[in-house]
């Protein structure tokens, strides 16, 4: 039997494959009015066509907790009833079709108030719907407007909003929430010394630095089903300590590993392993697996279940990802987005049964050439 179509069991959830549909922005919401941050039509079409393709779960893309939290504009949010209500049929579209539906609940911090990425990507101006961005420091990412330094007390309130999004995720249908730490949005400028050059309990040593990482898991957790699981997105290495021509201090894969048993103390069920987006400049070299050894490695030293991603794009390198032990599941992206159907094809590649919904297995399972 495939490993990669193996149920996967966290808690009391049973995910029934390992192929999983990544978190991506679609910048497709109102950026304004009553229906600010809420999925349309749009955002149901796109998630429940993933878990009719078989995907095991399907993540919504990463979800502002409050206004400001959002990446652009046009992101979703998930701070108000009418966001709440609107997600619920997504979830029940996503179940109906055998999937888990999962979200990554978000704040941009740094990296936040731009414009569409086909558009320009340029900061967007309070006069553009746009917002000063907040940090752990004021430090501008590239080219962005330089962020409000957070206080304690701002730093507790937001705190306050992962969990109050959680409670919401929850009442809308979610069997996963994933906490995203990642690609230098706001929690992850906490963890890296790149970007957060604090001197409170916030800043400086390397526990310091995790302290608000660990304060969201706790918060979130305390809200989240125990018999349901979360999940921590992070990237496991900034680039820049690995590069010896790179004189600026990053975040590490050691760091990751010591992150993972924290988080996992914390009552953190699954690292969803990343790498990159704290600065723009890193030397990245990206290719087939390229973040699947920091996966490997998270998995194996810090004795946590993970989920890789980055060009995992055939069902046998997928395949031979869980077999080797390097990961537990793969997250899929773009390759999803150029087949919807990725995961169904693989199982035929791999030799296990597709589970195409009735409606397309009746004329599916007849074709003969």
């Amino acid at each position: 039997m495939s490993s990669l179509f193996t149920p996967l069991t966290l808690r009391s959830l049973q995910i029934p494959n390992r192929v999983w549909m990544s978190p991506m922005c679609m910048y497709s919401a109102a950026p304004e009015g009553p229906d600010t941050g809420a999925p349309t039509d749009f955002h149901l079409t796109h998630l429940a066509s993933r878990a009719a393709g078989g995907a095991g779960l399907v993540m919504a893309e990463a979800t502002g907790v409050r206004p400001d939290g959002r990446i652009s504009p046009w992101d979703l949010g998930l701070w108000n009833d009418r966001q709440q209500e609107a997600f619920t049929r997504i979830t029940e579209a996503i179940t109906a079709h055998g999937a888990v539906p999962a979200i990554q609940l978000a704040h941009a911090g740094r990296k936040a108030s731009v414009d569409k990425p086909w558009l320009s990507d340029r900061y967007l101006t309070e006069d553009e719907n746009g917002w000063q961005p907040v940090a752990p420091s004021p430090v501008a990412y590239d080219g962005l407007a330089v962020p409000h330094e957070l206080t304690v007390e701002e730093i507790q309130q937001l705190v306050g909003d992962f969990a109050d999004s959680a409670r919401r995720a929850l009442a809308a249908g979610f069997q996963v929430v994933d906490v995203h730490g990642a690609h230098g949005y706001l929690i992850n400028s906490f963890l890296s010394p790149a970007s957060n050059h604090r001197t409170d309990a916030y800043g400086g040593s390397f526990e310091n630095r995790i302290r608000f990482a660990l304060e969201v898991v706790d918060a979130v957790r305390a809200v989240w089903p125990e018999d349901l699981p979360v999940f921590f997105r992070t990237s496991a290495t900034d680039w820049l300590t690995e590069n010896p021509e790179d004189e600026r201090e990053g975040w590490t894969g050691e760091d990751t590993v010591r992150l993972a048993k924290e988080l996992h103390a914390h009552g953190v069920d699954l690292v969803d392993v990343s790498t990159g987006g704290m600065v723009r400049d890193a030397k990245i070299v990206a290719g087939p697996n390229y973040q699947v050894p920091f996966a490997d490695q998270a998995r194996n030293q810090a004795g946590i279940p993970t989920a890789t991603v980055g060009i995992i794009t055939e069902p046998q390198q997928a395949e031979d990802i869980i077999t080797g032990g390097q990961a537990d599941a793969v997250f899929l992206g773009r390759e999803l987005l150029r087949n919807p159907y990725w995961a169904q094809h693989a199982a035929l590649t791999l030799g296990a049964e597709p589970t195409w919904p009735d409606q397309y297995a009746y004329a599916v399972k007849r074709r003969k050439h």
